[in-house]
């Protein structure tokens, strides 16, 4: 059912990466569907930026990881935390979606919260795609429960964490990322040859795509070592440029690599599910590629590069309560795809690792098994669909 027009609502998300602009974009399709009126504004990218709307700020200049480049960049990651608390209050919209980004995301649900207890008139605060605070940080879930009214979660033992462990309610909707590669899988028709010939690769020999994250610090920090492990003529690679950086940063990494003869490494830009679609093997870095990658039936290694790889493990194993960093292992439960962080990340295993799962390789099969059981618990919700007839219900007051 459509909303009427006197019901027509207004949309604030809050998206911070690369993979949460896909979502959320996705999610406003959905809105839109149901409520044709509806008005967005957003914090995000080009994908949601093409559904329409007001972009208040792109994500590029809010994707900032670790200690020293948050340090670095906290007065520009203060000034946009408190503009967006300055307009979500001047323009009044009837709900805040924050997507994932947990630090700047719960400041914002903080913010609402309290000027809520003040009696002020605020926005609702639905929560799209929780952040990971069942792998460490898990005091976060006393923020949740002061500061987000409805959470929408899209990973299967979310709900066993958030209900069964905190007794925290939440939706679950099913997973965006399993209908956004069904969807292009069914759509997709470009043959291999022809992706070869308009990429200027080789038909005849199998391709290995790189994936080394969507910030520059994980790209700087993960790539290099994946071009070093790249040592077979046999196949060729291809590294999967994120959308929101430069191709100069590629460039550079690649003008200081040295390469051997023979040894082909080419980059594709903006078409990274094209070119999982027609890869052999993957080498990528842990977050949401891991699970796109493996829904492609694409065999993968799973690589992050960590800046103090022997603290890091003392913390996973006696800290971190979880026992994988790849979302295709934690929902399997079970180590379908090799994890190389900390102390295991070097050149040397993610050459061994990259062998096993080729063509021929001894662990190709039984990740391709293993794959199977992700997509059966994903199950084949609409995501988006899902959460914004929820959302518009809730809006409604049903």
């Amino acid at each position: 059912m459509l909303l009427t027009p006197s019901l027509a609502m207004k949309y604030y998300l809050i998206a911070g990466e690369a993979s949460g602009d896909l979502h959320a974009s996705h999610l406003m399709k959905s809105l839109q569907r149901l409520d044709p009126s509806a008005e967005f504004r957003f914090f995000g990218g080009d994908n949601m930026s093409a559904v329409g709307g007001t972009l208040v700020r792109h994500y590029r200049d809010l994707a900032y990881m670790g200690f020293i480049p948050v340090l670095l960049h906290l007065p520009l990651i203060l000034r946009n935390i408190s503009f967006c608390k300055r307009d979500i209050m001047q323009w009044q919209p009837d709900v805040v979606i924050p997507v994932d980004y947990a630090g700047f995301n719960l400041d914002i649900c903080k913010f609402l919260s309290r000027q809520r207890s003040k009696g002020r008139r605020v926005p609702r605060t639905f929560y799209f795609i929780a952040p990971k605070i069942w792998a460490w940080k898990e005091w976060r879930i006393k923020n949740f429960r002061r500061d987000v009214e409805e959470m929408f979660c899209i990973l299967p033992f979310e709900k066993e964490f958030f209900e069964g462990k905190h007794n925290y309610p939440i939706h679950y909707v099913g997973n965006p990322t399993a209908n956004e590669v069904q969807t292009f899988k069914a759509g997709y028709r470009e043959s291999r040859e022809a992706f070869c010939q308009r990429h200027a690769l080789d038909p005849e020999k199998p391709i290995v795509a790189l994936l080394a994250g969507s910030r520059r610090q994980e790209i700087y920090s993960n790539l290099p070592a994946m071009l070093s492990a790249s040592r077979r003529t046999d196949v060729q690679y291809v590294i999967a440029c994120a959308p929101s950086v430069p191709d100069a940063l590629y460039e550079d990494i690649l003008s200081k690599q040295k390469r051997d003869a023979g040894v082909s490494v080419s980059c594709v830009k903006n078409r990274t599910f094209p070119l999982l679609f027609h890869s052999a093997a993957a080498l990528v870095t842990s977050g949401t590629a891991t699970l796109e990658t493996s829904l492609f039936d694409v065999p993968q290694v799973v690589c992050y590069k960590m800046s103090f790889p022997k603290i890091t493990r003392w913390a996973f194993e006696h800290i971190i309560k979880c026992r994988y960093i790849s979302l295709v292992n934690l929902i399997a439960d079970s180590d379908v795809v090799p994890e190389l962080f900390a102390d295991r990340f070097s050149v040397e295993n993610i050459v061994y690792c990259l062998d096993a799962v080729l063509p021929g390789g001894s662990r190709r099969d039984a990740m391709l098994r293993g794959y199977r059981t992700v997509r059966e618990r994903l199950g084949n919700h609409s995501a988006p669909d899902v959460a914004a007839r929820e959302m518009t219900a809730l809006l409604k007051g049903k």
